[in-house]
């Protein structure tokens, strides 16, 4: 079964990336990021009262609540770093680097959690890591980064500090779940990433363009949520 639910996440991990591609391609990505969290939370919440796993709250131990909210926090960096990643450069050249984080939180599965890592999982590592390069380190990219500069590449440092966090994500995670029905876990984490990404909206003082986001804009982000 758990492999039927990854599959779907890699199908709707998919779809938006590619339905916030258009969402932000005009708004800033921070107010895109928080916009969408207001959804997700939404759609969150719904799922633990759907499931019946919000009278458990009250019986979260103390430690799970921290590295809940530390998982949460790494989220929100993650998503504020993708989704810029994803507004300055191609879908096709982000995503391979930010699913890069697959290879990191194997490792630091290994070394923080102590899962083994077989000669399979090694197999696998490797054959991610050389995917990656593949699809990203050609040399039209090169040329491109030659010509355009710094500006350029900043793509390129956002979509790696989100596959850091993203793996940091999964592994706060994982020990903050522990006993905890998975829906609940996850939006109390997104509690925190709305509370994140609106924080970093009002500190840059992006909130006065939310008047500004067009129809189009509107329906593509709530679609990628």
């Amino acid at each position: 079964m758990w492999i039927l639910f990854a599959f779907g996440s890699a199908l709707f991990a998919g779809a938006t990336a590619v339905l916030a591609k258009i969402g932000v391609k005009k708004e800033d990505s921070m107010l895109a990021t928080a916009i969408r969290t207001v959804i997700i939370l939404i759609f969150s919440w719904l799922m633990v009262f759907i499931v019946g796993s919000w009278d458990t709250i009250l019986s979260i131990n103390p430690k799970s609540y921290v590295f809940l909210i530390l998982s949460g926090l790494a989220t929100g960096a993650s998503w504020l770093c993708y989704f810029k990643a994803l507004q300055l450069g191609d879908v096709n050249k982000v995503t391979p680097i930010d699913k890069f984080s697959t290879v990191l939180t194997m490792i630091m599965a290994f070394i923080i959690l102590g899962e083994p890592i077989t000669l399979a999982k090694s197999i696998g590592i490797t054959s991610i890591a050389l995917g990656t390069y593949l699809m990203v380190a050609n040399k039209k990219m090169q040329q491109e980064q030659s010509t355009a500069g710094t500006a350029g590449s900043a793509w390129l440092i956002y979509a790696i500090l989100s596959a850091v966090f993203a793996s940091l994500t999964a592994i706060l995670a994982k020990i903050g779940i522990v006993g905890i029905e998975s829906n609940l876990g996850t939006a109390i984490r997104t509690v925190v990433v709305l509370i994140m990404a609106w924080l970093m909206v009002f500190i840059t003082n992006k909130h006065g363009e939310i008047k500004e986001i067009d129809r189009k804009s509107w329906i593509f982000l709530c679609l990628s949520a």
